[in-house]
C-alpha cells in the first residue's frame, strides 16, 4: 500500500514539475533530452491516469510555454492511437481502464483547449478529441460530444478561432469514425454546421476553410442528405459556390469536395453536370495550378467510376439496371480539348524529377482515362492535335503531341489505332535523336506503350514485321545509352517488346537474332554509373528477367546459361564490396536483391525443361554457396529475394537439395522467426514448401524446428495476418512430404485449422479485404486438410476420422457463402474427394445425410474451368465409390 502511495506521491510532484520537462525534451542538448525522455516514460509507467491528465492540463494551460503545450498534445496523441494494430489495440484497452471521472477531466480540458488563443493547441486538441472519439463513440460511449463540439458553433459572438477549431474537430472525428457510429441527427447537425461555417456571411476564411476541409471529411456520413432531392441541392449550391471563393485555398478543398462527390455520389450528379463543366474548365484554364490540378481530378474521378461501370455492368451501357450516366461521352467535344491545352503547360525539369506532378502530368492521365472510359471515340479528337503539333519548332509541342498520342494507347480497339501505329512509327524512331531530352522522354514511354497495348505476336493486327524490327531494335540498343531518365523509359519499352512475343511459337524467333546484343546492352546499362542510376539499375535487371522468362527454349537455352554465370559472377563481386557505412550495407543488399531476382528467373526458366536442367545442377553447389554468403551480408533479415531463389533452386535440384539443408536450416529459421519483416516470414514459409516438394521424407529430420517456429507464428498476435493462409497450406506440404509421420503434430494442427475455420465465420463480408482474406483463409485451410488426408492414406487414415463430420460442416458453408472464388471453390471439392479418397467407407453415412455435394459438384461442371471441372469429375468417382461401399 505504502509503495503505491509513494509512487503516486512521486507522479504528483511530476505532474507539477512536467512543464520542464517537456521542455527539456526539446533540448538541444542531448543528455538533457535523454534523461527527460526517460522521466516522462517512468511517470507513463508509474500511474497512466494522472500522466495523461498532466498531459491535457498542460495542453489547455494558457500560462504554460507554447513549446510545453504542443508536445503534451503530441504526447497524448500518441498515447491513443498507433499505426500498428496490436500497439493501436493495446493503447485503446489502457485508455477504457482509466478511470471514468479522469477520463471526463481529461476531455473537458480537451474542449477548453479549443478556444485556446494558441493556434498549435487548438490544433492538436481537436485532433486528439478525434483520438479519444474513435475509441469512445464506436462503444456507445461521449454521446454528448457532437452537441457539446456543435454549441461551439451556435453561440453567439463565438469567436472565429473557436469556430476553426471546433470545425477542424468535427472533420477529424469524422474522419476517425464510421458512419454507423453516429446518428442520422447528428449528421444532419454537424452538415448544417459545416454548411453554414463555409457561407459567405462568416468573415473569416480560417473559418471557411476549416469548414469546407470538416465538410470534404463528412461526405461518407451524408447518405441519407444525397438521397434528398432538396438537401442534395443545397449541399451542391454551397460547395459550387465556394468553388470561386476568392482565396485560392478555400477553392482548391471545395474543389477536393468535389472530387469526392464525383466518385462517392456519382449517379445523383446529372443535374449539375453542367455547372461542374463550368467551374472546372474555369479552374484548369485559369486558376492556380494546385486549384487546376484538383479541377482535373474531378474529370479523371468521373472516368474512374464509369470504367468500374463499365467493368461491372459490360460495355452495353443502354441497360436499365446500369447506373452509368455517359457524362465523359456528353462533355468529350469540350473535355478533350481542355485536356489537351494542358499538355503544353509543361515544366522544364519535369523528366529530371521524381514523381512530379503538374498541369501536364495531370491533363495526360486524364486523357489516358478518358480514352479508356470511351475507347474509339477519343482518336479523331486527339489526331488533329497530335498532326499539327509533332513538327513544330518548339520542343513543348513535339513533347505534347507525342504525349497525346502515348495517352490513347489503351482503350481504343487495336483495329482502330493501328494504322496509326504503322504510319507513325518511323516518325517516333526518329525523335529518339530529337535535340530535347523531354521529347526523347516522352518517345521512349509511348513506343513502351505501343509495345504494351497493341503489340502480339500472335495478334490479328501486327505492330512489329520483318520490315519494321530492325529499325526498332537499333534504335533501343542506341537510346538505351542516352540519360538516364530516357535509359528507364527504353528498358521499360524491351521488357513490353519481349512480352508480346511470349507464347508466339514460331514467330518467337524473330527477337531471337537481337537478344544477344540486348541482354549485353542491359547489363552494361545495370553497370552505369550515373548518379540517379539506381531506378535505372533495376529497370534494366527487370528488363533482363522478362527476356529470359519470355524467350523459348532451347532456342534461347545457351544465352540463358551463359547469364547464368555472369550473374553468378556479379553475385560473387558484391561479397567483395567495402562496406563502410550502413549506406554501402544498403546499397550492397540491393544490388544482392536484383542479382538474386534474375538468378531465381534464370533457374524457373531452365527447370521447365528437361534438355536444360543439367545446366542448374552444374552450377547448383555454387550458387548455393553464394546464396548463403548472401545471408550472411545481411544477418539481421533474411534477404526476400535470396530466399525465393532458394525455393526455384529446390525445385530445380529435387532430392539433391538434401545436401544444402543442413547449412541452409539455420537461415530459414530465420526467416520463419522475422515477424517484423512479414514478407520475407511469408516467403520463407512458401520455400519450406518448395523443399517439401523437393525432399520429400528427406525433410523429416527438420520438420520438428519447423512446425515448432509454425505453430508459433500462427498462435503469435505480432505477425501480419496475410502470413497465416500461407501456413495453412505449408502444413499441407509438410504432411504430403512426410506422410505418417505428421502423426505427432496432429493434436496441435487440427486445433488450429478448427479455430481457424470458426474465425472464416465472423469476418466482416461487406469488407472488401476481409473477404479477399477470408478466400485466402479458406483455401490455406482446405489444402492442409488435402496434405495431411493424403499423407495419411493407408494404416494411419483412422486419424481422420473425428475430423470427417466438422470438415464436412465447415465444406458446407464455404459452399454456402457466394463471397468465395474460384480458387477457394477448386480446394473445396479437392478436399472432398481426398476426405472420400482416404477415409473411405467410414464416410458413407456423412455422404449419404449431406447432399450439398451435389450442388457443388454441378456447380463445377457448369464452369468454364477445365481444371474445376477435372477435379470435380476425381471427386465425384471418389464420393461414388464410397457411397457404393
Amino acid at each position: 500500500h505504502l509503495l503505491v502511495s509513494v509512487s503516486f506521491s512521486s507522479a504528483i510532484n511530476m505532474a507539477m514539475e512536467i512543464t520542464q520537462v517537456l521542455l527539456s525534451a526539446q533540448s538541444p542538448d542531448g543528455h538533457t533530452r535523454t534523461v527527460a525522455e526517460a522521466n516522462l516514460k517512468q511517470f507513463q509507467e508509474q500511474n497512466l491516469p494522472l500522466f495523461l491528465l498532466s498531459l491535457s492540463v498542460e495542453l489547455s494551460s494558457e500560462q504554460k510555454p507554447p513549446e510545453s503545450r504542443r508536445l503534451a498534445g503530441i504526447i497524448l496523441k500518441n498515447s491513443l492511437d498507433a499505426k500498428d494494430a496490436v500497439r493501436k489495440e493495446e493503447l485503446t484497452q489502457r485508455w477504457v481502464s482509466v478511470d471514468p471521472s479522469v477520463k471526463s477531466q481529461i476531455k473537458e480540458s480537451l474542449l477548453r483547449t479549443l478556444g485556446s488563443s494558441v493556434s498549435d493547441a487548438r490544433q492538436t486538441s481537436s485532433q486528439v478529441i478525434a483520438k479519444v472519439a474513435s475509441i469512445e463513440v464506436p462503444r456507445r460511449e461521449w454521446q454528448e460530444l457532437i452537441g457539446l463540439l456543435l454549441n461551439n458553433m451556435t453561440q453567439p459572438d463565438a469567436p472565429a478561432p473557436l469556430k476553426q477549431s471546433t470545425l477542424e474537430a468535427l472533420g477529424y472525428v469524422c474522419e476517425e469514425v464510421s458512419p454507423q457510429d453516429l446518428e442520422q441527427d447528428q449528421v444532419n447537425a454537424i452538415l448544417t454546421a459545416v454548411v453554414q461555417g463555409m457561407n459567405q456571411t462568416e468573415h473569416s476564411s480560417e473559418v471557411r476553410l476549416a469548414a469546407v476541409k470538416a465538410l470534404y471529411n463528412a461526405l461518407d456520413f451524408a447518405q441519407t442528405n444525397f438521397e434528398n432531392e432538396v438537401e442534395r441541392n443545397f449541399i451542391m449550391k454551397v460547395v459550387c459556390e465556394t468553388t470561386v471563393s476568392k482565396e485560392s485555398e478555400i477553392r482548391q478543398a471545395a474543389i477536393e469536395c468535389l472530387v469526392s462527390i464525383a466518385s462517392t455520389y456519382y449517379e445523383y450528379l446529372e443535374p449539375y453536370m453542367q455547372t461542374l463543366f463550368g467551374l472546372t474548365a474555369n479552374a484548369v484554364r485559369g486558376d492556380e495550378e494546385p486549384v487546376a490540378l484538383q479541377a482535373i481530378e474531378f474529370w479523371s474521378s468521373i472516368c474512374d467510376e464509369e470504367i468500374q461501370i463499365q467493368e461491372e455492368f459490360g460495355e452495353d451501357n443502354g441497360e436499365s439496371s446500369s447506373p452509368h450516366s455517359n457524362f465523359i461521352k456528353q462533355a468529350l467535344p469540350t473535355l478533350v480539348p481542355l485536356m489537351l491545352e494542358t499538355l503544353l503547360k509543361q515544366e522544364e525539369d519535369q523528366d529530371q524529377e521524381d514523381g512530379v506532378w503538374n498541369l501536364s502530368m495531370a491533363g495526360g492521365t486524364c486523357l489516358g482515362l478518358i480514352a479508356r472510359t470511351v475507347g474509339d471515340a477519343v482518336v479523331p479528337l486527339v489526331m488533329p492535335f497530335v498532326e499539327n503539333n509533332i513538327t513544330k519548332g518548339d520542343w513543348r509541342s513535339r513533347e505534347a503531341a507525342t504525349f497525346a498520342f502515348g495517352s490513347i494507347l489503351e482503350g481504343p480497339s487495336i483495329e482502330k489505332l493501328a494504322r496509326l501505329v504503322h504510319s507513325g512509327l518511323e516518325f517516333l524512331l526518329n525523335a529518339m535523336k530529337d535535340q530535347n531530352s523531354h521529347v526523347k522522354d516522352t518517345t521512349a514511354w509511348t513506343l513502351g506503350r505501343i509495345f504494351e497495348f497493341l503489340h502480339s505476336a500472335a495478334g490479328e493486327y501486327p505492330i512489329l514485321t520483318a520490315t519494321n524490327l530492325p529499325h526498332i531494335m537499333s534504335v533501343l540498343l542506341e537510346s538505351i545509352r542516352d540519360a538516364p531518365n530516357v535509359a528507364e523509359k527504353v528498358c521499360g519499352a524491351i521488357y513490353f517488346l519481349a512480352q508480346g512475343f511470349e507464347d508466339a511459337g514460331s514467330s518467337s524467333s524473330m527477337l531471337t537474332p537481337y537478344l544477344g546484343d540486348v541482354v549485353s546492352a542491359l547489363l552494361s546499362t545495370a553497370d552505369r554509373t550515373d548518379p540517379s542510376n539506381v531506378r535505372l539499375r533495376s529497370s534494366a535487371y527487370e528488363t533482363l528477367n522478362e527476356i529470359v522468362r519470355c524467350g523459348s527454349i532451347p532456342e534461347t537455352s545457351n544465352m540463358v546459361a551463359h547469364l547464368l554465370h555472369e550473374i553468378m559472377n556479379r553475385l560473387s563481386k558484391t561479397l567483395e564490396l567495402h562496406i563502410a557505412s550502413s549506406e554501402d550495407r544498403e546499397k550492397q543488399g540491393d544490388l544482392q536483391a536484383l542479382l538474386c531476382g534474375v538468378l531465381q528467373v534464370i533457374l524457373q526458366k531452365l527447370s521447365n525443361s528437361n534438355e536444360t536442367k543439367p545446366i542448374i545442377l552444374q552450377s547448383a553447389d555454387q550458387m548455393m554457396i553464394l546464396f548463403l554468403q548472401v545471408f550472411a551480408c545481411r544477418s539481421s533479415t533474411v534477404h526476400e529475394e535470396a530466399m525465393l531463389a532458394i525455393g526455384a533452386l529446390a525445385y530445380a535440384t529435387g532430392p539433391e537439395f538434401a545436401k544444402y539443408m543442413q547449412e541452409f536450416y539455420k537461415y530459414l529459421e530465420m526467416g520463419l522467426q522475422n515477424f517484423e519483416e512479414y514478407q520475407v516470414c511469408s516467403i520463407s514459409v512458401g520455400v519450406v514448401g518448395d523443399i517439401c516438394r523437393a525432399l520429400d521424407d528427406k525433410v523429416l529430420p527438420y520438420c520438428d524446428g519447423i512446425m515448432s517456429q509454425l505453430l508459433k507464428d500462427l498462435s503469435s498476435p505480432m505477425l501480419h495476418r496475410s502470413v497465416k493462409p500461407p501456413i495453412f497450406s505449408c502444413f499441407g506440404d509438410i504432411a504430403l512430404a512426410i506422410g505418417e509421420h505428421f502423426e505427432k503434430y496432429v493434436p496441435y494442427v487440427i486445433p488450429m485449422l478448427q479455430g481457424a475455420a470458426e474465425l472464416c465465420s465472423h469476418l466482416d463480408v461487406n469488407d472488401d479485404d476481409m473477404q479477399e482474406y477470408g478466400n485466402q483463409l479458406r483455401r490455406g485451410i482446405f489444402e492442409a486438410y488435402s496434405g495431411i488426408l493424403q499423407g495419411f492414406k493407408g494404416p494411419k487414415a483412422a486419424l481422420m476420422v473425428p475430423c470427417a463430420s466438422p470438415l464436412l460442416s465447415f465444406i458446407e458453408a464455404v459452399v454456402r457463402d457466394k463471397s468465395r472464388d474460384e480458387e477457394v471453390t477448386k480446394a473445396a471439392v479437392a478436399v472432398l474427394g481426398d476426405l472420400a479418397d482416404t477415409l473411405g467407407p467410414n464416410t458413407k453415412i456423412l455422404f449419404k445425410d449431406c447432399t450439398f455435394h451435389m450442388e457443388l459438384l454441378g456447380e463445377c461442371f457448369r464452369s468454364d474451368n477445365d481444371q474445376l471441372k477435372e477435379t470435380a469429375t476425381w471427386t465425384q468417382g471418389m464420393i461414388q465409390r464410397v457411397l457404393v461401399s
